[in-house]
């Protein structure tokens, strides 16, 4: 029977493995080149589409980014994110341009009219040169019910300036704009606090 391994033993051989394992990754990381704007997709069921999203958007001012953001849909809701973020100045410009959710509204032509509005608002973005990433925040949602011309959104993102990073949220991304994503996540629910009766809290989902 084999003496079991002493810890300068274990030590030594894992330090082995991790050295095989970042040579080969070394390896794969030198054949990437490329720099380019991303469009990055965030849709599922599962909650921390837009949370993650904010999250880049923090990422790129921290890098010196001009920032631009869109919100589709969230008009109503006075989130933290966004009174944190009015503390960037001019470095971020914030567009809440929905009127809240369309079940909340039941109005499909005022729905339809903000989500024109908010979109003539990204398309100014989109042609503005000094940002450098832009969120349009639950553009999936008007998509689905096809407030906008998926062809027209997808031509204008697909057409963008090479260096422009875009990330989109909301749930049932249409299969048009995930064929031209750069990245897409797919927020999976597991378990959720609302189904156990616990509502929405500040600092959580707002």
């Amino acid at each position: 029977m084999a003496s079991p391994e002493s810890e300068a033993e274990l030590n030594q051989r894992h330090a082995e493995k991790m050295a095989k394992k970042k040579a080969a990754r070394d390896k794969i990381l030198a054949t990437k080149t490329i720099e380019k704007g991303l469009l990055i997709v965030h849709t599922g069921k599962g909650k921390g589409k837009s949370t993650a999203a904010f999250g880049l958007v923090l990422r790129a001012l921290g890098n010196g980014f001009r920032v631009g953001v869109v919100q589709f849909v969230k008009g109503k809701w006075e989130t933290g994110e966004r009174r944190a973020l009015e503390r960037f100045g001019d470095a971020l410009t914030v567009r809440t341009m929905g009127e809240g959710f369309t079940w909340e509204t039941q109005d499909r032509a005022r729905d339809i009219a903000a989500a024109h509005t908010a979109w003539e608002t990204a398309q100014a973005m989109l042609a503005d040169p000094s940002y450098r990433m832009l969120l349009f925040d639950e553009l999936n949602i008007v998509l689905r019910y096809d407030y906008l011309p998926i062809g027209e959104v997808v031509a204008a993102l697909a057409t963008r300036r090479p260096d422009l990073h875009v990330i989109v949220t909301g749930r049932n991304a249409r299969e048009p704009l995930l064929e031209i994503a750069d990245l897409v996540t797919e927020m999976t629910m597991v378990k959720h606090p609302f189904r156990a009766g616990v509502k929405a809290q500040a600092g959580i989902e707002f």
